[in-house]
């Protein structure tokens, strides 16, 4: 599919959404609805495999969740939950089944988090922790060679690069 992509959750006022758009190259159309209004979560995958994971439900507040949802493209299934619950991590994966998610930060009176773990589709598997803990970043990638950068605290300038099965690597930019 060219030109595609997906928006889904997000933060109206004192309240997530469970709200999914698809756009086709030329206009955006509404989805399926996700199982758990969230915001400031995660996502990965393409229009038609998906991933959203982590995030704030505001109605059970104050903490992250460890909510993890699978799209296939019309309706969003309750997928393997995360190791722990968190807020504004950072996501990269090709589909609903290869994802990394990436730091975040977990409930409250925890800091930012190094935590970086694994999907395969089924469950989250923990894997080698970033040398930065961080939250509010982006991520980009995939599940075998991803890439964190931003985020307080500060403006982190530093990128780290994430190889599966091998070592994370800190670039320093700035």
């Amino acid at each position: 599919m060219k030109n595609t992509t997906l928006s889904f959750g997000g933060s109206p006022p004192s309240s997530g959404t469970a709200v999914t758009e698809e756009y086709d190259g030329s206009s955006w159309t509404s989805g399926g609805a996700l199982t758990t209004a969230r915001q400031q979560g995660a996502g990965a995958g393409i229009q038609t495999s998906a991933l959203f994971f982590g995030g704030l439900n505001p109605s059970v507040p104050p903490g992250g969740t460890a909510v993890t949802e699978e799209y296939d493209g019309s309706s969003w299934t309750n997928g393997g939950s995360l190791s722990a619950g968190v807020k504004r991590n950072q996501g990269a994966g090709a589909s609903n089944s290869s994802a990394v998610n990436m730091g975040g930060i977990g409930d409250p009176g925890t800091s930012r988090q190094s935590t970086t773990e694994l999907y395969d589709g089924t469950s989250w598997t923990t894997t080698a922790s970033m040398s930065t803990a961080r939250g509010i970043g982006a991520g980009a990638g995939t599940q075998t060679a991803a890439l964190v950068f931003g985020g307080p605290p500060g403006p982190q300038q530093a990128t780290e690069e994430f190889i599966s099965g091998a070592r994370t690597v800190t670039i320093s930019g700035s």
